[in-house]
């Protein structure tokens, strides 16, 4: 990834937040990299060198700022938007597929060898992917050793690392600390047993009470609950299951975290960070939809709004056929229906694809077809034919999607943008959409919408929030 230079070192000199994430900052005469908004002292132009990624910084032999903690910055808003291999290999890497499967897993995922991946991530990134899963393994064993009890060696393997020799090693070379000066460190408040606190950051702005408040309103009983400033739901991730609850606040949203097992830290926050949409860029979306007219107020009032996503692609993908052509609180009565009753208190994911497919008939309470639909979106899911994850190819999912009985364009659109991630999906024939096009003055008929919304390109998924708001 080519980055220039001028553009870079104004960024660090006016310590532009926005480009957090984007690129890293190594100091020659220091030996340490931060982020383009670190408070220090900005360094002269020919002691600095520029990364796309920590990764590469740290295969340089720099090592993280204490001050500034770059390792916790926003990830770059790029691989959200990039449907490509590069794109898709860091939002699965993102989700620990390295740590579990290995480099074969994730390359055969994306159906290269690794040779090639190693050579793409390279070019893009400055790092393959070991070395970027390496960051990641870093950066979780710091919040481990921060803000849990566990012993080091736990946190070692938990983090991903194959001994505690490597563990220590990494530790070492990238904070310039062993892992034990890291937990001398830290704070005197003791987190509570079996939970882990952090902050996931991101970039303003940000528009908390939609975000919340379209959570909220499609809240299934026993899986989440919301209110006006908390989200809290259960997830499934790769080694148990998992609860996670969610508060937004100036620059950075608090997440606590009880997991069954320490290994999914890592996925858990990935997940997190994609629900609320937290990589987001804000201000390149706000600046395009706010250069049309229709929008523009709406934009100004209401800056920051994200498209809400989702921890499993299935469930989002089984919510959306259940609320064809029925209301937000008729789809949730339904599927509460189909999920059965919860425990008084707890939280627990949603059920799985073969979970779903075996299903008996009387627990669809719903029309045949659309029973049909859900076992057979179940089915391919179950047996890999479907891959409805973030690091899923988004033209082929959306294409097979299709081929399912039951659904159209609009399911499959409204799958892709929450469930895949797509930044520019309008879902020109919905009937919201249409409603709040006509109150913000836009053309409203269909073909007429979509001709209209070509202006707000890559960014048509959220037009689209900012349609359903103001319906």
């Amino acid at each position: 990834m080519e980055l220039d230079f001028e553009r870079c070192y104004r960024a660090v000199d006016s310590r532009d937040q926005r480009f957090d994430g984007w690129f890293y900052t190594a100091v020659h005469t220091t030996g340490i990299y931060c982020r383009p908004s670190c408070p220090a002292v900005t360094p002269r132009r020919e002691n600095v060198s520029f990364h796309p990624s920590a990764a590469a910084a740290q295969r340089g032999g720099f090592r993280a700022c204490r001050r500034c903690r770059p390792d916790a910055a926003p990830g770059s808003p790029e691989w959200d938007v990039r449907a490509d291999t590069v794109g898709r290999a860091m939002r699965l890497i993102s989700d620990g597929v390295v740590d579990r499967e290995g480099v074969p897993g994730l390359a055969s995922r994306l159906g290269y060898t690794e040779r090639h991946l190693n050579r793409m991530l390279g070019a893009e990134l400055g790092a393959g992917p070991l070395a970027l899963a390496r960051a990641q393994r870093a950066q979780t064993a710091r919040i481990l050793i921060e803000t849990t009890d566990l012993g080091l060696a736990e946190i070692a393997f938990a983090a991903g690392f194959g001994s505690v020799r490597q563990f220590n090693d990494t530790i070492r070379a990238v904070y310039a600390r062993s892992p034990s000066e890291l937990r001398q460190r830290r704070t005197a408040r003791r987190p509570e047993a079996g939970t882990i606190t952090l902050r996931l950051a991101y970039r303003a702005p940000l528009h908390a009470g939609a975000l919340l408040g379209f959570l909220a309103a499609r809240a299934l009983p026993g899986i989440e609950d919301a209110d006006a400033t908390t989200y809290r739901r259960g997830l499934n991730l790769p080694h148990g299951g998992a609860t996670v609850s969610l508060t937004p606040g100036d620059r950075w949203v608090s997440a606590t975290l009880r997991l069954a097992d320490v290994r999914d830290l890592a996925p858990a926050v990935a997940r997190c960070r994609r629900l609320l949409d937290l990589d987001a860029d804000p201000v390149a979306v706000d600046g395009t939809l706010g250069a049309d007219p229709a929008l523009a107020a709406a934009v100004r009032a209401e800056p920051g709004v994200r498209v809400p996503r989702a921890v499993d692609g299935f469930e989002l993908a089984v919510r959306a056929i259940v609320g064809q052509q029925v209301s937000v609180a008729g789809a949730r009565t339904t599927l509460g229906r189909l999920l059965g009753p919860a425990t008084q208190g707890e939280l627990r994911g949603f059920p799985g694809a073969g979970t779903v497919a075996e299903l008996p008939d009387e627990v669809f309470r719903m029309p045949a077809s659309r029973r049909e639909t859900i076992r057979a979106l179940a089915g391919a899911v179950a047996d890999g034919k479907l891959d409805l994850e973030p690091g899923a190819d988004r033209e082929e999912s959306v294409a097979r999607l299709l081929e399912l009985p039951g659904v159209g364009p609009w399911t499959a659109g409204y799958v892709a943008m929450r469930a895949i991630g797509d930044p520019d999906v309008l879902l020109h024939t919905d009937v919201a959409a249409q409603r709040g096009a006509r109150a913000l003055g836009l053309p409203h008929s269909p073909d007429a919408l979509a001709a209209h919304a070509e202006s707000w390109r890559p960014w048509r998924s959220y037009a689209l929030m900012r349609l359903w708001r103001s319906a």
